[in-house]
């Protein structure tokens, strides 16, 4: 689980705004996925292991939103994200593959650490963490176009 924590939070944080908080969806998701160990445990590809927990994790979400609050109407121009498990997989390979400190700099913000603990854990100051990030994604999305 810790190998892919970073991923479980993001799948978490993004179904929280929903009126569950993001660690109560961790601890069902972790329940969810504790309960189907034995499969998990049978998938010996990690790729393959990420997007087995990510669909868990997404549907068990969508159950646990099921009994909450309406969310919010979204607005008529969203463009949803694509709900394909290799995009994501992808996307991590891309990231694997940036340089240091641009890799723990993406990673710890997914994980959902704010600038200013980014900062502290690679050296940088608040403001040079932000900047990285936007010079980051900008890259990462020249990369992601030119594979797509």
């Amino acid at each position: 689980m810790m190998r892919y924590r970073g991923l479980l939070f993001a799948v978490c944080r993004r179904y929280s705004r929903h009126g569950l908080t993001v660690d109560d969806l961790l601890q069902e998701v972790m329940t969810a996925l504790w309960l189907r160990r034995e499969k998990l445990v049978s998938i010996t590809s990690p790729p393959k292991q990420a997007a087995w927990i990510w669909r868990v994790a997404r549907s068990e979400c969508v159950d646990l939103q099921r009994g909450t609050q309406q969310p919010d109407p979204l607005p008529t121009d969203y463009d949803p994200p694509s709900d394909d498990p290799t995009q994501h997989i992808e996307l991590l390979e891309l990231i694997s593959q940036l340089p240091e400190p641009d890799r723990t700099i993406v990673t710890l913000h997914l994980e959902g650490y704010e600038y200013k603990e980014i900062g502290r854990q690679t050296g940088l100051t608040k403001n040079n963490v932000g900047i990285r990030l936007m010079r980051i994604k900008e890259k990462l999305k020249e990369q992601w176009n030119t594979i797509r």
